[in-house]
């Protein structure tokens, strides 16, 4: 679903919450009320989440303790937002480099699955599923992971670890 973003509307960036925060670690409640709040929260986390050249922001990412996800891959389809996703079907693994925006230049390898279903709730509170491979399954992997205060680090395969000295311009 692709958030029209009025022109009127000031957008908010949100500040990440960065790697040490305890709220990364903490389990993110249900969604239960979709109104003008909600759709303010997932255009403000889009927008950080662009401005931050990010594909994807969890709820705790920007001091939230819902369940709320946003991604976009960059496909020209526009950023997705998925409220409540659960993750019901995954199919097939390989291995993938990661970042986080929470853990600013680190990646690290993991295992995912190639595809995934996800079932979640739209803006609307229209309860919608998906299936996704490749990057798109990667990162609702790694956002709905977030949710549950998990991170990506703590599935890293040892020894994969990368800290890249970000360049100066």
């Amino acid at each position: 679903m692709c958030l029209a973003m009025k022109e009127e509307k000031k957008l908010a960036i949100r500040q990440i919450r960065q790697a040490g925060d305890e709220i990364l670690r903490k389990k993110a409640r249900p969604v239960e009320v979709f109104d003008e709040k909600l759709k303010e929260l997932a255009e403000d986390m889009i927008e950080t989440m662009h401005k931050n050249n990010g594909v994807g922001l969890a709820g705790q990412q920007v001091g939230i303790l819902k369940r709320i996800v946003v991604i976009d891959i960059y496909d020209n389809k526009g950023p997705i937002v998925f409220i409540n996703p659960v993750i019901t079907k995954t199919k097939g693994e390989h291995e993938v480099e990661e970042g986080c925006l929470s853990f600013p230049n680190q990646f690290a390898v993991l295992k995912r699955p190639k595809e995934v279903e996800v079932e979640y709730y739209d803006l609307d509170g229209k309860k919608k599923k998906l299936k996704a491979k490749d990057l798109l399954a990667q990162a609702i992997c790694h956002e709905t992971e977030h949710l549950d205060g998990i991170l990506f680090i703590d599935n890293m395969l040892p020894g994969t670890l990368e800290i890249v000295k970000p360049e100066n311009n």
